[in-house]
């Protein structure tokens, strides 16, 4: 079993890459390769199999053809430009987010070898004038160019899985929080920000209000859900390959409350709240009301409270801060 992570310099796919390495095999085979792709090298984990990185812009056919070959069976298609980047600078999220996309996709076919494909996708592809609940099956609304990009890739996985030139499978990630590290040029960095940086004896700014409500998952169950999705048996999805990652809606007042509960009142009086309209413009279009049914019946798991994501961080990622 070999396995290609695109986009593992990134945290989700360095701890997928750490994750699977402990697990030690995927779909019922032990895994007997690991590369991990970038923009630029990506650090390398120990493993006892050969693990290799590799330097590539997907926004490129001749690269990704360089990078994708025969022998690889498990590709983890995380790749991407974040929201308020794509937002800012069309050119590069479309490069990115669908060029990059529909070359990974077009080097598969190429290759004849239906190797198993896991995208990442987002909630972003819902918004506008979207029905409350969201289903799987909700028709895709999407309010931001990268919302845009995340639903054509989605329709090309599930194509291309028709087509039989993937075993593809899409998932619609929550936002991932807390997530270690600097603040980034998502429109949900401040999600994650307030609190790391408190937990971290730092201040945060929060630019919506206490009521504000969304949908999270902590980077581990993350990781073990993109595990799990790699192995369901492509069948048991049906005639779509899409489906929303499992997350819990929770208000920014919840989440606080629940950093206190774990952490005490102290990080809790390093937030300051200040109005951003430019972020609130994109995030307020995202819809809360979810129902990942298909996931969950797939075996896929949300996180049971934010204090969870709280204790995650602090386990998995303070140390190293």
């Amino acid at each position: 079993m070999n396995i290609l992570i695109i986009g593992g310099g990134g945290l989700i796919g360095q701890k997928l890459a750490h994750k699977l390495i402990d697990k030690g095999e995927l779909r019922g085979q032990e895994i007997t390769g690991m590369v991990l792709a970038d923009i630029v090298d990506p650090a390398l984990p120990d493993a006892p199999f050969p693990i290799s990185a590799a330097s590539c812009d997907i926004g490129e056919p001749e690269a990704v053809a360089g990078l994708i070959d025969k022998d690889i069976d498990v590709i983890y298609l995380l790749a991407a430009v974040v929201s308020g980047q794509a937002e800012s600078d069309f050119d590069i999220g479309m490069r990115v987010n669908l060029h990059g996309t529909l070359n990974v996709l077009e080097r598969c076919r190429a290759l004849e070898t239906t190797p198993v494909v896991v995208f990442t996708s987002s909630m972003a592809v819902f918004g506008g004038d979207v029905p409350d609940p969201i289903e799987d099956w909700t028709i895709p609304n999407p309010q931001t160019s990268y919302g845009t990009q995340k639903a054509i890739g989605e329709l090309l996985v599930n194509d291309y899985s028709r087509k039989g030139f993937i075993d593809g499978r899409a998932f619609r990630l929550p936002t991932i929080s807390v997530r270690p590290g600097k603040p980034n040029l998502a429109a949900s960095s401040f999600m994650s920000s307030i609190f790391r940086e408190p937990l971290n004896g730092q201040e945060a700014i929060c630019p919506v209000d206490r009521d504000f409500a969304h949908f999270y998952l902590s980077p581990r169950r993350c990781v073990d859900n993109l595990i799990c999705g790699a192995e369901i048996d492509g069948d048991a999805m049906g005639t779509s390959r899409t489906m929303m990652m499992p997350g819990r809606t929770w208000t920014i007042g919840q989440m606080i409350d629940a950093m206190t509960a774990v952490a005490g009142s102290e990080p809790a009086r390093l937030i300051r709240f200040e109005d951003q309209p430019e972020i609130q413009a994109i995030v307020k279009g995202w819809k809360f009301d979810l129902n990942p049914a298909k996931a969950l019946s797939l075996g896929l798991s949300a996180d049971e409270s934010f204090e969870e994501n709280i204790r995650y961080y602090l386990e998995d990622d303070l140390p190293r801060a």
